[in-house]
């Protein structure tokens, strides 16, 4: 078998997402993918090369020659990728390659080339970058958090009053409202964001042993210190100045990782709720339609509900890959770690991948979910009074004594012997006959058992979510329209 090699071969031969539909888009691809990444590193030394020609520590003119050498075009990514496999990390072939750019570029004989890398080592590079990566991918991820929690923020407040059931360990177990259930989902989503968008991502500069003692040879006779040029790349690369070298102390990683892992997450739960809603029998809620997608390659009924599938595929992904984050934080041994860095890599670009492919199809699914409160409606009935049973013991049991509590679950026990039809009717007439008409009118039976007056502080709960976090519930802009198969509203009360 003959193996290709270059670029041209990655472009056919390479991964594109075949077994990963989640995150296979040219969006996802373009911010996290092998060019993205080789951009951000080529990108540091870049601005790198700036801060020392500001500092008077490289030769004037060299840090334009190296911006212009750092033109990611101008590098074979798969052959860079093959020979990283002689240093262990991507940095040491792109140098070498950079370095022929710069002289190449350096017609004047500046030497350009002392403007690169200098004092730095792989680590620092790396770090930067893919801080960077990361810095451009959770700026996408977080409009497209932003764009779902308003469309959910819109649901909460237009089905504030939507009767439906609430299901505990599978079962029915109290009236809930369906804007109740969307500003819980809205909740989830907004702290994770908020988590996610307060993160700062740190500049890495500690050169071979995080000591900048290469850097203190450096700055001899300047009047910076070594740890002001890491400030100075920070501001330039727009990442946060760090204290100190972290080399082998990984929270910044791991904060990433546990903040994209918390947004999958939140996004999971949704996705699980509209998989069981919308599922032919239950019929509460469906995705939003569009052409060629959901169909099945064996039944042409089937119309699968497929954004959700492809967030749940996420949210079971990512919290492994933000655990691999944590075993290797916890294996970084000695001043530069043997393995431990280099499997922090992969598992923090899928994250990535994940959590921006998994927020772009949460706001499709939030923006066009389709809500049918009429289905909501006939799923609360069919327990009917039964789901009323609480706020009846509670209303009615004082009435009937020291013993009201027991009659009425014996009440509930004798309804459930009944077949599931027929136990709304039964529980009605058993209930009626166990209280007395003047301990209890039927007027204020039928009140007690209407479950629109049981829905506790569902909409104060909704209000004071929405209120906390006001900047996730903003109003969508106006070309947005949600739900726009919901049912009209007139009905939500049966």
């Amino acid at each position: 078998m003959t193996i290709p090699n270059g670029d041209a071969a990655a472009g056919r031969d390479g991964d594109f997402g075949l077994l990963s539909p989640v995150s296979a888009s040219p969006r996802v691809a373009a911010l996290t993918g092998d060019r993205a990444v080789l951009a951000a590193i080529l990108r540091v030394e870049a601005g790198w090369a700036a801060v020392l020609e500001e500092a008077s520590l490289a030769p004037a003119g060299s840090a334009a020659l190296v911006a212009e050498a750092a033109d990611v075009g101008r590098y074979d990514i798969a052959s860079i990728a093959v020979r990283a496999q002689g240093g262990a990390n991507p940095v040491i072939p792109l140098l070498a390659d950079l370095r022929k750019q710069v002289t190449a570029l350096d017609t004047a004989g500046i030497g350009a080339g002392r403007a690169v890398h200098t004092s730095l080592t792989s680590q620092d590079v790396l770090d930067s970058a893919l801080m960077l990566l990361a810095a451009g991918t959770v700026g996408e991820l977080l409009t497209d958090v932003k764009r779902t929690t308003a469309a959910l923020a819109a649901l909460a407040e237009r089905h504030q009053q939507t009767l439906c059931v609430g299901r505990s360990l599978t079962q029915h177990s109290l009236p809930f409202s369906f804007g109740l259930k969307a500003a819980q989902w809205f909740h989830g989503l907004a702290a994770a964001a908020r988590r996610l968008e307060a993160l700062e991502l740190p500049v890495q500069t500690g050169g071979a042993a995080g000591t900048l003692a290469a850097g203190t040879v450096l700055t001899e006779g300047s009047a910076l210190a070594p740890l002001d040029l890491a400030d100075r790349l920070a501001a330039r690369l727009g990442l946060a100045a760090a204290p100190a070298p972290w080399h082998t102390n990984r929270l910044a990683v791991t904060a990433l990782g546990d903040a994209l892992a918390a947004v999958t997450d939140a996004a999971g739960k949704i996705a699980a709720d509209v998989l069981f809603l919308s599922r032919p029998e239950v019929a509460e809620l469906a995705e939003p339609r569009a052409a060629g997608r959901g169909g099945s390659s064996a039944m042409p009924q089937k119309q699968n509900p497929v954004l959700s599938v492809l967030v749940r595929s996420a949210a079971l992904q990512a919290p492994a890959l933000a655990a691999q984050l944590h075993l290797a934080a916890a294996n970084f041994n000695d001043e530069r770690a043997d393995g431990a860095w280099h499997s922090e890599w992969p598992a923090l670009r899928s994250l990535l991948r994940l959590g921006l492919g998994a927020a772009g199809q949460l706001r499709e699914l939030a923006e066009g979910l389709q809500v049918f409160p009429s289905a909501m409606r006939r799923n609360l009935d069919l327990s009917g009074p039964l789901l009323l049973s609480e706020a009846v013991t509670a209303a009615v049991g004082p009435l009937l004594g020291a013993d009201g509590p027991r009659r009425l679950q014996d009440v509930v026990d004798q309804t459930l012997q009944a077949p599931a039809a027929e136990q709304p009717s039964t529980y009605r007439k058993l209930l009626r006959a166990a209280v007395p008409a003047e301990l209890l009118s039927d007027e204020r039976l039928e009140e007690l058992l209407d479950p629109a007056n049981y829905l506790g502080q569902a909409a104060e709960i909704s209000r004071r979510i929405l209120a906390a976090w006001p900047d996730f519930a903003a109003a969508l802009p106006p070309h947005i329209e949600p739900n726009q198969a919901t049912e009209e509203n007139g009905a939500h009360r049966g």
